[in-house]
C-alpha cells in the first residue's frame, strides 16, 4: 500500500503516516520544498528529528521540527506553526504519526486566513478526511480559530 499524502491546497499537503528514511526522497521527487515534523521527541517514530533534518537537507528540503503534544497545546506553538507555513518554501508537506495533528493544525491556519469559525473548521477538516478524534486538540483548535 502506498503511503498517503493528502493535498490540502497547492501550497500544503499532509503526509498521513510516520515517514521512514526513503520518504524524504519521495517528498523531494513529488516536488515538495519543505517538511514540517509535528512529532515530539518522546514519540516512537521511524526517524528521529535530528536524522530527519539530515535526510531533508540531503534531498534539498527545508526542514522544521515543531513538536506538538496533545497535552501541551499553546498559542505560541500555533503562532510558530502558522509563521512557518507562511515563510517556508512551498509546497510544504507536514507530518506527524498519522496525519491527525497535521491536518488539524493546517485547517486551523486556513480557518484563520478565511475568517471561519472553529465549528466550520472542524466540519471542513472532517470533509477533507482529517478526523479530529483528540478532544484536547479539537477544543484548542476551535478556541484558537474563534479568537484569531
Amino acid at each position: 500500500m502506498e503511503k498517503e499524502i493528502k493535498k490540502v491546497n497547492d501550497e500544503i499537503s499532509v503526509a498521513a503516516f510516520d515517514p521512514d528514511e526513503k520518504s524524504f526522497k519521495t517528498f523531494a521527487d513529488k516536488g515538495f520544498k519543505s517538511v514540517i515534523n509535528l512529532q515530539t521527541d518522546e514519540e516512537d517514530q521511524n526517524v528521529f528529528p535530528e536524522k530527519e533534518e539530515k535526510l531533508a537537507k540531503d534531498n534539498n528540503l527545508t526542514y522544521r521540527h515543531i513538536g506538538v503534544a496533545k497535552d501541551d497545546l499553546s498559542e505560541a506553538m500555533a503562532n510558530n506553526f502558522r509563521q512557518e507555513l507562511e515563510n517556508l518554501p512551498k509546497p510544504i508537506v507536514v507530518h506527524c504519526k498519522s496525519g491527525k495533528r497535521s491536518g488539524a493544525l493546517i485547517m486551523m491556519h486556513i480557518g484563520c486566513q478565511k475568517n471561519m469559525t472553529g465549528e466550520e473548521v472542524i466540519k471542513k477538516a472532517e470533509e477533507m478526511g482529517f478526523e479530529c478524534d483528540i478532544p484536547e486538540l479539537e477544543k484548542f483548535l476551535k478556541k484558537y480559530v474563534n479568537e484569531h
